[in-house]
């Protein structure tokens, strides 16, 4: 099958495409509408974002399985204590009542994103509100790259798991984009299931070796990525075999010899590093010469890419 949203992540000479992770995370609140309407008037096509669905089935656009007490207010605008609940616990309407629009600067996580804006009054959007938004004119280019967020909790429960990539499918259906969605994940198992029910749209498969440390304060997705006991070496083809079309490789699983981004070009696969935000770290994965880089700060690779002549897209 060929797929139109291919050519879209893809390299071309002079071009290294750039894909706003959670929209600008460093810059703004992640996976919000505001920090998706902003990337995309910095010039940015290419959007990443997380995937899941509340207690009444909408597909809401969040990170993290359970709301953050670093990034979640209550209506009081209070930080969250205890065990905060999950997503999935609550309805959509619950979920509203919770501010998104801020980090708590005394938190690990925090302390990550020092510069990020900090808004009040802000919502965990659904997918379909992002949806209406690409419809637009002024959108038709931009493309997702569709993360659906596999719960360790529910590995054995099939029919949750099936549940979620039925919502997640019927949303973009409904406002035909598949075109312009490429579905991502790192449960395997799960991307079985969008090739099953959306072979229309491709799949991205994420990677993350054992020895590389998960992200502070966050849900880490090592348990669902069955990559243990591999190389970066390894991963190509077990992606290739796995009827994948992209493969997304954390950026310090790519060493300097770059083997791995050879075997996975000769095997027809686009590759897309993330999250690389450092400047040097930017400029070694230019180097190389990989199809996408996803950033935090897209700013930062704009500029990088901007100094050497390149671009980030090909019109």
């Amino acid at each position: 099958m060929g797929y139109p949203q291919i050519p879209a992540f893809a390299g071309a000479p002079g071009v290294i495409r750039l894909i706003g992770h959670r929209g600008a995370r460093g810059v703004l609140p992640e996976n919000t509408m505001e920090g998706f309407e902003f990337t995309l008037k910095t010039g940015v096509e290419l959007l990443e974002l997380d995937v899941t669905t509340t207690a009444d089935g909408v597909a809401v656009i969040t990170h993290n399985h359970r709301l953050t007490p670093s990034m979640v207010r209550d209506a009081e605008g209070q930080w969250l204590q205890a065990t905060p609940p999950k997503v999935s616990a609550l309805s959509f309407a619950e979920l509203q009542q919770y501010d998104v629009g801020g980090l708590d600067s005394s938190s690990a996580y925090g302390r990550r994103f020092p510069d990020q804006a900090f808004l009040s009054n802000i919502r965990i959007p659904r997918l379909a509100d992002l949806l209406a938004l690409l419809q637009q004119p002024a959108h038709q280019g931009v493309h997702l790259l569709l993360e659906i967020k596999s719960d360790p909790d529910l590995l054995s429960d099939t029919a949750a798991r099936r549940a979620l990539v039925g919502a997640v499918v019927s949303e973009v259906r409904k406002a035909n984009l598949q075109p312009r969605t490429v579905l991502h994940s790192f449960d395997w198992d799960l991307l079985a299931d969008c090739q099953r029910l959306a072979p229309e749209m491709p799949a991205s498969f994420l990677t993350q070796l054992p020895e590389n440390a998960a992200d502070v304060g966050e849900d880490s997705s090592k348990a669902v990525n069955p990559v243990a006991g591999c190389t970066a070496l390894d991963l190509p083809a077990r992606v290739a075999a796995a009827g994948g079309q992209f493969w997304c490789p954390y950026y310090l699983d790519i060493t300097a010899d770059s083997l791995s981004l050879s075997l996975a070009r000769d095997l027809g696969l686009t590759t897309v590093v993330w999250t690389v935000n450092e400047p040097e770290d930017i400029e070694r994965m230019i180097d190389l010469g990989v199809d996408a880089i996803c950033s935090d700060y897209p700013g930062r690779v704009q500029r990088l890419l901007l100094k050497r002549g390149l671009h980030w897209r090909a019109n």
